[in-house]
């Protein structure tokens, strides 16, 4: 394909992707306020951990439509995302050969998958910690909480979404295991600088500024970067075995 081929593909899978992320927004926005209530448990349950009036305010007359409408947004985000990442790959996949295409049901689904264990980790997980840390750390003193809803919703979807793209490290990895950019020995020899940046990323994204809070965000990224080792060690496995047997077929 020519350049300008692939700006015309480019603007057609953008095209394809507004559309449904925009059909998504409509059902997120139809689904939004039966969620707010899930949303919320893990201050709820911070704040009874404290022994604190387990209630959420909102701080402007508007404050909650536009939670409503926000959480709506991102859920029709979430819904849209397994339509986006298929048009992703369908930019992506004239570079590869024919048995690499037949890999899209398999990338999608991981894909969703990783992003959904990173939302629940942040969620079962990650919320609690940081929550219980952040409310208790003045409960001893005369200073008692008044949390917006709306504050503590930019949080939790700073959390969730910051994990849910985390846990994607393997999908990118292999990827970039298909076209050769990076192999088995090239991530385990750079390990000692992924186990620095990954350091910098927790301590710039955790939100407390505890030891064990940065170590429970740390945890899932190394695992997921020995995951992608594994991935791209299968995928050189099976670039070389289909070279050996082209070779032997010529």
């Amino acid at each position: 394909m020519s350049f300008f081929d692939h700006l015309v593909e480019l603007r057609k899978r953008l095209i394809s992707s507004a559309a449904a992320i925009g059909l998504g927004m409509v059902l997120g926005l139809l689904v939004s306020k039966r969620c707010i209530g899930f949303v919320v448990q893990p201050m709820l349950v911070a704040l009874r951990t404290n022994h604190l009036d387990d209630k959420l305010y909102y701080t402007s007359p508007a404050g909650y439509i536009s939670l409503y409408i926000n959480l709506g947004l991102y859920l029709g985000l979430v819904l849209a995302m397994p339509w986006v990442l298929y048009q992703i790959w369908l930019f992506v996949a004239p570079g590869l050969y024919k048995h690499e295409r037949r890999a899209v049901v398999s990338f999608i689904v991981s894909s969703m998958f990783l992003f959904l264990c990173g939302i629940a980790f942040g969620y079962y997980v990650m919320l609690p910690q940081v929550l219980t840390y952040v409310i208790g750390f003045a409960n001893d003193g005369p200073i008692r909480p008044l949390i917006s809803i709306n504050e503590y919703f930019s949080l939790t979807l700073a959390v969730l979404v910051g994990l849910g793209v985390i846990f994607e490290l393997p999908v990118v990895v292999f990827i970039l295991s298909l076209f050769g950019i990076v192999t088995p020995k090239f991530l385990i020899k750079n390990f000692r600088y992924a186990m620095l940046l990954i350091t910098v990323v927790a301590a710039i994204v955790t939100p407390t500024p505890d030891a064990t809070t940065m170590l429970i965000f740390m945890a899932p990224m190394v695992v997921l970067y020995f995951v992608g080792v594994v991935v791209s060690y299968v995928v050189l496995r099976r670039k070389q075995a289909r070279k050996l047997a082209e070779g032997e077929a010529d």
